[in-house]
């Protein structure tokens, strides 16, 4: 599963200027986007340093060979659906040929393979059919559990199962996008009759996206052995949540409005190719806690199936922008700290016959860390709005207020190989 060539090697360099070295995007990363320029049609493009290599270009530039055009070209399309259908051998070779075009002598006519990205606008790296959100991060699961079940936070089947409700499609943004704040029946706690208003527990829920390749027909199963190089790409999810509207809805069958108005992604799809460097053993379970039943058991991807991402969160109001101070660490979290896998949670959705499509989105539910400032959700910050947070200029936060700006950042960092970003997702909170 792990697959480290020379496209990941650290000595590696560019003619493109200032992409040596880069923070966020050097030649070892190479994630894909949507991105358009003046005339607002998409295309598709690869990060590098402060610039995008324009895919249409490239595959007109007459520099690659017949083969390496055709991939070119499906990458260049409007969206990278078509990417994330080619088999995994064929994205392997899109990669080298990105990294040996990068890499390589300064081609004559480069100029015309670059657009800044500061004239770039993003959009969303594929068409979202569906979205399924997860809830395999068990140190969220156990801290919002413990609100409602402080004896037994969690429930007898998540250690069994990986949770997960469809979400909302058509609410899935790119980064940037407004956060407007949901309207809904809400009740307070323990109340029986509810009230319909503007939600007053607005929060933020930091989780990492994966992009699906999938291609399943319908009653067909994608067994774990497979189900890892279905794993298209990976970038950086916020799953936007009323908790008030939620708590009322969520019994019998789970969330509905108080998810569905939004959910923020970011625009570059890191790919799995790239993050072959930051894979890693998945963590052990507890000596008590039941092994995955046979369709979710796979001895290679306990091995190499888990990724080591850094992720934080942070927070900007009004009166920080306001007063020019910058945006303030709210959290840091790892996804070594998911129960579950990547592959586990697509051979289990897969399981039952359902059919994934490619460029489906997957969220991996709320990933936070075992201390206390590793907290990915103000609800469990604040325990359920009890204990506010206190920011650097004085104000104070149970929930998010007009004009909260919430940024998600996530990095992979590996001694002897380049750092490598998933870039941002963010959004403010417009009343």
């Amino acid at each position: 599963m792990t697959h480290i060539d020379a496209t990941h090697r650290a000595d590696l360099r560019t003619w493109v200027p200032g992409a040596d070295g880069h923070a966020d995007y050097p030649v070892q990363n190479l994630p894909l986007c949507a991105f358009s320029t003046g005339d607002g049609v998409p295309r598709g493009g690869t990060v590098i340093g402060d610039y995008v290599l324009d895919h249409a270009a490239l595959a007109a530039s007459g520099l690659l060979d017949a083969e390496e055009t055709e991939l070119v070209t499906i990458a260049a399309a409007a969206s990278l659906n078509g990417y994330c259908a080619l088999p995994v051998a064929k994205r392997r070779r899109l990669r080298a040929t990105l990294s040996t075009v990068l890499s390589g002598s300064e081609p004559v006519g480069a100029e015309r393979l670059l657009v800044e990205r500061k004239d770039a606008q993003f959009h969303l790296p594929a068409e979202v059919g569906d979205y399924t959100d997860f809830f395999a991060g068990i140190h969220h699961a156990r801290n919002a559990g413990r609100m409602f079940r402080p004896d037994n936070p969690l429930l007898p089947n998540y250690k069994h199962v990986p949770i997960a409700y469809h979400g909302r499609a058509s609410s899935v943004l790119p980064s940037g996008a407004p956060v407007v704040r949901p309207a809904g029946q809400r009740a307070a706690h323990g109340a029986t009759v509810p009230d319909f208003g503007p939600s007053t527990r607005l929060d933020f829920e930091l989780e990492l996206a994966i992009w699906i390749g999938g291609g399943n027909a319908p009653g067909e199963t994608i067994p774990i052995e497979r189900a890892g190089e279905e794993v298209v790409g990976f970038g950086l999810l916020n799953d936007w949540s009323a908790r008030d509207i939620q708590a009322w809805e969520t019994q019998p069958l789970g969330p509905f409005l108080g998810k569905n108005f939004l959910t923020t992604v970011s625009p570059f799809l890191v790919t799995a190719e790239a993050l072959a460097p930051f894979r890693t053993a998945q963590h052990p379970r507890d000596a008590e806690d039941p092994e995955p039943l046979p369709y979710l058991q796979n001895a290679q991807d306990q091995a190499s199936g888990a990724f080591d991402i850094q992720l934080e969160v942070l927070i900007a109001t009004a009166a920080m922008r306001e007063g020019g101070l910058a945006a303030h660490l709210l959290t840091r979290a790892s996804t070594l700290d998911l129960y579950w896998t990547p592959a586990q949670m697509l051979a289990h959705h897969a399981s039952n016959g359902c059919p994934l499509r490619p460029g489906d989105l997957f969220g991996t539910g709320t990933v936070s860390s075992p201390a206390p400032d590793g907290h990915g959700s103000l609800l469990e910050m604040t325990k359920g709005g009890r204990e506010p947070v206190m920011l650097p200029n004085g104000e104070v936060r149970t929930f998010l207020e007009p004009g909260d700006e919430i940024i998600l950042r996530g990095r992979c960092i590996r001694p002897g190989f380049a750092t490598i970003s998933l870039g941002e997702a963010s959004g403010i909170v417009t009343a």
